[in-house]
């Protein structure tokens, strides 16, 4: 993000590729033709990469009272984008909603109230998208519509105390590995809500999650130093973890 370019890199950890963006980037999502799309942070847009350059995918200026933030892109291409809802250095917390982006750019609010909504998912089966409410630490769950639409707003589950719910992603079992930035940790939560794992990533911030690898049972932990949010200063210090685990996780054929 503060590089201004989205990296891949290979299972070994080499630097395979390296994208340059104007803009900040965020959740980063495929459309069923392969397509890269990327959140414009600052821009509020959702952009889409044509293999050599950026355009607009869609436009979310018009929608969004802040900066555009995570996204989750379902397999037929619909994506589901959160934003902070506010500025906390010069604005009190308000509530903001979700931007329902449909495959050929189209933009509909939906549901909520949401509190700082992040990290967002989609189950497997289509039927439930879950986002992380970072600030007030929990996972809200919708249920996803024939056409898209989100209804039925619930807790999912209730974070400890200082910890803050950032990029999620599901295993097969339904549990829902949280990044922590605030707690440095990386946290597995069950279904019912109750915390089973926890991995501690201290000194580092625990920003971001996923599954990928053989069966899917490596744990990918993007971890950051901070840096000093009161000077908006920020160190860019980071790196990628590795973890094994038992659960494998989910993903589109």
């Amino acid at each position: 993000m503060a590089g201004h370019e989205i990296v891949q890199f290979s299972s070994a950890g080499e630097r395979v590729m390296a994208i340059p963006t104007s803009f900040q980037p965020s959740g980063l999502g495929w459309l069923p033709d392969n397509s890269l799309i990327v959140v414009a942070m600052h821009e509020r847009a959702v952009m889409r990469f044509d293999g050599g350059s950026f355009v607009v995918h869609a436009d979310l200026a018009g929608a969004l009272s802040a900066e555009a933030n995570d996204m989750v892109c379902g397999p037929d291409g619909t994506a589901y984008v959160t934003n902070f809802g506010y500025d906390p250095a010069t604005e009190e917390p308000r509530p903001t909603e979700l931007a329902l982006v449909r495959p050929d750019g189209s933009v509909e609010m939906q549901a909520g109230p949401l509190l700082r909504p992040n990290g967002v998912a989609i189950a497997p089966d289509g039927s439930t998208l879950i986002v992380a409410e970072t600030r007030v630490h929990r996972l809200t769950a919708f249920t996803i519509g024939r056409h898209g639409q989100l209804s039925d707003q619930r807790v999912l589950a209730t974070l400890p105390s200082g910890t803050w719910a950032d990029g999620i992603c599901l295993d097969e079992e339904g549990a829902i590995w949280v990044a922590d930035p605030k707690g440095q940790t990386c946290r597995r939560v069950l279904a019912n809500g109750t915390t089973a794992e926890v991995i501690d990533t201290a000194p580092m911030a625990c920003v971001s999650c996923a599954l990928g690898g053989h069966g899917r049972r490596t744990l990918f932990m993007a971890l950051t130093a901070l840096g000093k949010f009161a000077d908006r200063v920020i160190e860019r210090a980071g790196r990628i973890d590795a973890v094994e685990v038992d659960v494998g996780g989910v993903g589109w054929p």
